[in-house]
């Protein structure tokens, strides 16, 4: 997989900005991404160190709608990447 095309976006949420204080960002990823083709997308995209990769997958959910069809939203992947301290992620 190239690492063009791993990082989503970053999530700028509640949480994720708290964690920003703490050197830690969170990113939408693609879900057959592993840690390590996430490390190397970040430090290649942002020009920081890792020190730290974690992942979260979250499955889909079916909704039922009006007229008892089922619909289900999408499978995604979140990482939680710590950087070197003093080394910051611009959001944009």
């Amino acid at each position: 997989m190239k690492h063009a095309g791993i990082i989503y976006r970053v999530m700028i949420t509640e949480k994720g900005t708290q964690l920003a204080y703490e050197n830690k960002y969170m990113l939408e990823v693609a879900p057959k991404a592993n840690k390590i083709e996430i490390r190397k997308a970040v430090e290649e995209q942002f020009g920081v160190h890792v020190l730290a990769v974690n992942t979260q997958n979250h499955q889909e959910k079916t909704r039922t709608l009006r007229n008892r069809r089922k619909v289900s939203g999408k499978c995604w992947k979140r990482a939680i990447v710590t950087v070197r301290p003093g080394e910051r992620i611009e959001i944009v």
